[in-house]
């Protein structure tokens, strides 16, 4: 899908991350709207606690002369959390969205928080469950990971220290995978000498070195750094004498500050944290990279699902997106016996089974047009 991304992007969107990208508490810590609106878009959004008996979505019809296979899915996410239930059903919302434009499986929603995500697990398995999706948090999938039966798609980054497991997946929207795309994108163009301007937060330094990382995997050299203080930069004229390219791991404010400081000849670039709704003049030209969902609304593998019906913040839309990829790679788990071969073109990305059996996305490339 990101080869036939549009050059010029009237809307952008914002990151989700901030120091704690890979636990999902950022979302409410971050979250600056409400979002029981969209837990109460429909009767589904609302999960049943546990301890009640699940209604189960209809059922789809057979094709004639066809015998489907059973997928009954199981959505394991802690929407009764006072931390993390919001976020959980932007997610289940999500879920919700795709199935109803591919209702080709049966859907159970069970709440479960870290401490009895375990116990949940075994008795949605035990009740016919063979595909689940969740848990959320890094407690979850570690509390659930020596129990996994069949084929579960975690939606957060699994701990080093989780025991490995052929049925655990992982889809989760991890920021060094962005700095890593780029770095790809810069030796693709063409690059060899870039440059990276980054600040202390904790988020910037994750993108300076995941970018730095992957740069040296592709055999390129150490990666010039600059990091900016908030006031000048000093020593900006001298790094930018031996670069060809820029990486601005900063948020977009800060970013627009630097922008007209840079050779307006120089390429720059930066990852989806530079995304806002509507971005600033001074960061035209700018090549930057986004989910599907943001950038190609119109491409039919994307506007084929619906919009939340609730307006979200740009922070918590991502997590809906990402309901949405976890429902569809949760049918195609349910559904095959050769996991390594899914591919889907997803809303958060192309996406495709990588390494420890995560799911690697892709991500159109776009341009902030001059007259954003």
């Amino acid at each position: 899908m990101q080869r036939l991304a549009p050059l010029l992007v009237g809307v952008m969107m914002t990151w989700l991350t901030a120091a704690h990208a890979q636990a999902p508490d950022y979302i409410i810590q971050l979250n600056a709207a409400p979002l029981n609106s969209v837990a109460g878009q429909s009767p589904r959004a609302q999960a049943q606690p546990a301890s009640a008996p699940v209604a189960p979505v209809a059922k789809p019809l057979a094709a004639p002369g066809k015998t489907p296979v059973r997928v009954k899915i199981g959505v394991l996410l802690p929407t009764e959390s006072k931390l993390l239930g919001e976020a959980a059903a932007v997610v289940r919302s999500g879920v919700d969205a795709a199935h109803d434009a591919d209702p080709q499986a049966e859907l159970v929603v069970i709440d479960a928080d870290e401490h009895n995500a375990a116990q949940r697990y075994r008795e949605a398995v035990a009740g016919g469950v063979n595909v689940v999706i969740g848990p959320l948090s890094r407690g979850g999938i570690a509390a659930v990971a020596p129990y996994v039966s069949v084929p579960t798609l975690a939606l957060n980054a699994v701990g080093r220290d989780v025991p490995t497991n052929p049925k655990l997946f992982t889809l989760a929207l991890n920021v060094e995978v962005e700095a890593r795309q780029i770095a790809r994108l810069m030796r693709d163009d063409g690059r060899s000498s870039p440059l990276i301007i980054a600040d202390g937060e904790v988020l910037s330094s994750r993108l300076k070195q995941a970018f730095a990382d992957e740069w040296r995997s592709l055999g390129g050299r150490d990666v010039a750094q600059l990091e900016d203080n908030g006031d000048n930069l000093s020593g900006l004229a001298q790094a930018l004498s031996k670069a060809d390219a820029v990486f601005l791991a900063v948020e977009p404010a800060e970013a627009a500050r630097l922008k007209p400081a840079l050779p307006a000849e120089l390429p720059v670039y930066a990852t989806s944290q530079i995304s806002t709704r509507s971005p600033d003049r001074q960061l035209a030209g700018v090549r930057f990279i986004d989910m599907p969902w943001f950038l190609m609304p119109q491409h039919p593998a994307v506007k084929r699902y619906a919009r939340p019906a609730s307006t979200l913040t740009l922070q918590t839309e991502r997590l809906y997106a990402l309901g949405i990829d976890a429902y569809r790679l949760a049918l195609l788990l349910g559904s095959t016996r050769n996991p390594a071969s899914i591919k889907l073109d997803g809303v958060t990305g192309d996406l495709k089974l990588g390494r420890d059996r995560v799911f690697d996305r892709q991500l159109p490339v776009s341009l902030i047009g001059e007259g954003e």
